[in-house]
């Protein structure tokens, strides 16, 4: 797997990004994804493929001005800790620091993987534009339990 590289998603891979991120998201592990979201927000995904099967996926989204969310983050429960996630995650980080933007953040039940990144905890008051324009329809709202964390990142 170490030649193996994350790819932008396409929408044939929309199913099985579904799958992957509600399997955690019955465990309470990360937010459900309905179809719909998944097919509008297309273009922010990569994955993580290996013969035609996508072993993990992880999504850019544009918050604001400078800044930007990685979310959906999810691995293959039997390919973990075999550096799919940091693949992942440092091609959302190029992509953003490709679009100009200065700070990325992430909410997440795994702040510890975050942290290897350089991101660090902060609150989510400190997000207002993510909590205004999605927090309030998720139904653990106002009682998020997610770590908000924020990494800087230079050109």
């Amino acid at each position: 797997m170490k030649n193996v590289k994350p790819r932008k998603a396409k929408i044939s891979d929309i199913k099985q990004i579904q799958s992957l991120i509600n399997f955690f998201a019955k465990q309470d592990l990360m937010l459900a994804r309905s179809l719909n979201e998944l097919y509008e927000n297309i273009r922010d995904f990569w994955v993580f493929e290996l013969n035609k099967k996508v072993l993990g996926c992880a999504a850019v989204h544009i918050s604001w001005d400078n800044l930007v969310e990685i979310k959906s983050v999810a691995v293959n429960k039997d390919y973990q800790r075999k550096g799919i996630g940091k693949k992942l995650v440092k091609s959302c980080i190029n992509e953003a620091r490709q679009l100009g933007v200065k700070k990325v953040f992430a909410l997440t039940y795994k702040p510890d993987f975050f942290r290897k990144f350089g991101f660090r905890k902060i609150q989510h008051s400190d997000l207002p534009h993510k909590i205004w324009a999605e927090c309030i329809k998720c139904p653990k709202f106002p009682g998020c339990d997610e770590v908000a964390l924020l990494k800087h990142i230079a050109k």
